[in-house]
């Protein structure tokens, strides 16, 4: 899942070598930290949001089907 992620962003962003996702298992969910330069911030989020609700809701339903709970945190 977190080479899915990787990707998606990386298709994003200008500066692909600023991205990094950070796994994160606790007791019942996986967190995902992505940290992208300050610059392609805005990119990942979209206007309102909208790009980063997207990933959210595509890594979500991979997750359903894995039977996993997940969360995506971005940081600037």
């Amino acid at each position: 899942m977190k080479e899915i992620i990787e990707t998606i962003i990386k298709n994003l962003v200008e500066d692909k070598q600023a991205v990094s996702v950070n796994e994160i298992q606790k007791e019942e969910s996986i967190c995902y930290e992505i940290t992208v330069a300050e610059a392609d911030m805005g990119k990942v989020i979209g206007r309102q949001g909208k790009i980063a609700k997207a990933i959210r809701t595509v890594i979500k339903a991979i997750a359903m089907k894995e039977q996993k709970k997940v969360t995506i945190e971005f940081i600037g």
